[in-house]
């Protein structure tokens, strides 16, 4: 396993090259470069102990995969499949082919890492991956998003990389152990950088601009992988290091408290849809040793709907409850947001269950309100007004493929924990989910404020992230 992990690591960035080669097969090989993942995924399922791969002893420089890992590398692999397909009939030229799947394998060699410089590496080639997809229409405003993107992480990255070097002067090794009896510094600063960057707490406000700014595939691909190469590394650390571990489920409250605040409130679809990733985060991260199936869940869901949206004649929430939507995309819709919000049948409903059970007692109320939050959010779609399909439009063959992949698999990742099939757990989110849907009725449906966007200007993303700085290192040293 040692050879395929890294013959693995290296694919995407050998068939990208190969991609600049041979522009005309870029659509084929891009496919043939994510489904090696996808294989890969299996394997690593299928092997019973972690894959460790030590690469350079003395500097503690190595790659780990187990079934934690497979998770995310499966969403990597599925998702980035259906933005692909989704993607195969545009204008779109050989370049963003070749930069997706780069970013493809940045975001898994991310996922392999369980060293501090290692990591740094492939965050870093991910930011720039990251910035040249986003930046991909050259508008003006894509690239001064897509900088804005690639200020702030890099920002964040300097401070980790501080971090970095201090858990390396204490044990003369970058190991994601020697955080255990580094400096309280050391913490404080590699969390902010992996906070930041996954969009996380207060220091991700710079997320839902950036997500709702870019072309729907490209949001597809940020919320539903990019943002995940920082949760990992923060869930392997929690649950390498109990002393680390309630700093993780602290911002997992926290995030999905305030992800489903903003998201409640806002009107405009893309921007719901990135703050209620701001959310999820929080649930991946307030149960650590399962966070992985969660993350697969959010990544099919959250893929699928800025897609879906992406069909949209417009983004605004009120204008599409005057112009209904085609029933096909309404019912599309619909199962994505049923599933986020919890009910049976979909994967949502075994990773939501998995979660909640695996909190501690302290976690309940303020996730169990997140819960609702995302019931209420997601109510604003599940009740959009929706008339039969134009028989005269051109069916998107492309679109509903990657439907199929994204919304097959919530059916089909039931597998995974299909013990929560209990009529205790079926009531649960059920109960949940009316609350959320009466207090939408009731309350927010006709609602009108609007929560300022003040603070998610890029002068205030830097005083977010000296806020964190403080609030990470007094858990730290508390």
């Amino acid at each position: 396993m040692n050879t395929a992990t890294l013959l693995w690591v290296a694919c995407p960035f050998v068939v990208g090259f190969f991609i600049y080669l041979l522009p005309r097969f870029d659509r084929p090989l891009a496919l043939a470069g994510v489904w090696a993942s996808i294989a890969y995924a299996a394997l690593a399922f299928n092997h019973q102990a972690p894959i460790n791969l030590r690469l350079v002893d003395n500097f503690g420089i190595s790659l780990s995969v187990d079934t934690l890992a497979a998770f995310f590398i499966l969403t990597n692999g599925l998702v980035t499949t259906a933005v692909l397909i989704y993607c195969w009939s545009s204008q779109r030229t050989a370049f963003f082919y070749a930069q997706v799947l780069i970013l493809h394998g940045s975001v898994n060699a991310a996922f392999a890492c369980t060293d501090f410089v290692s990591l740094y590496v492939a965050l870093e080639v991910l930011s720039i991956a990251t910035f040249l997809v986003i930046a991909y229409p050259r508008s003006d405003r894509s690239i001064w998003v897509a900088l804005r993107y690639l200020f702030t992480s890099n920002i964040a990255m300097l401070f980790y990389l501080v971090g970095a070097a201090l858990v390396y002067k204490t044990h003369h090794s970058f190991d994601f152990a020697g955080l255990s009896t580094a400096p309280s510094e050391a913490t404080s600063l590699i969390f902010l950088g992996l906070v930041v960057k996954g969009g996380i707490f207060i220091s991700g406000l710079w997320l839902p601009l950036t997500h709702s700014e870019s072309e729907s595939p490209t949001s597809a691909l940020m919320s539903g992988i990019v943002v995940k190469a920082s949760v990992l590394p923060l869930l392997r650390c929690a649950v390498i290091l109990p002393d680390i571990d309630p700093i993780v489920r602290i911002f997992g409250v926290g995030t999905a408290l305030l992800g489903a605040f903003y998201a409640i409130c806002e009107k405009d679809t893309k921007r719901l849809l990135a703050f209620s990733t701001v959310s999820q985060l929080g649930f991946i991260l307030a149960a650590p040793e399962v966070g992985g199936f969660y993350a697969l869940t959010h990544g099919l869901v959250k893929s699928a709907l800025f897609l879906i949206t992406g069909q949209f004649a417009s983004r605004s929430l009120d204008q599409l409850h005057r112009q209904p939507i085609a029933r096909n995309l309404w019912i599309a819709l619909l199962i994505a947001s049923f599933s986020i919000s919890g009910f049976p049948l979909l994967s949502g409903f075994g990773a939501k269950i998995l979660t909640l059970e695996n909190i501690f007692n302290w976690q309940e109320v303020g996730m169990n309100l997140a819960a609702v939050g995302t019931a209420i959010a997601y109510a604003k779609f599940i009740f959009l007004p929706h008339s039969p399909s134009d028989p005269a439009a051109k069916p998107q063959r492309n679109f509903w493929i990657a439907m199929a992949i994204l919304l097959g698999g919530l059916f089909v990742a039931n597998v995974v924990y299909y013990q929560a099939y209990t009529l205790e757990n079926i009531t649960k989110p059920l109960g949940i989910t009316a609350i959320g849907w009466l207090a939408y009725y009731l309350i927010f449906r006709r609602a009108t404020f609007k929560l300022p966007t003040i603070f998610e200007q890029f002068e205030h993303l830097l005083g977010w992230m000296g806020l964190t700085l403080i609030l990470i290192f007094w858990m730290a040293v508390a």
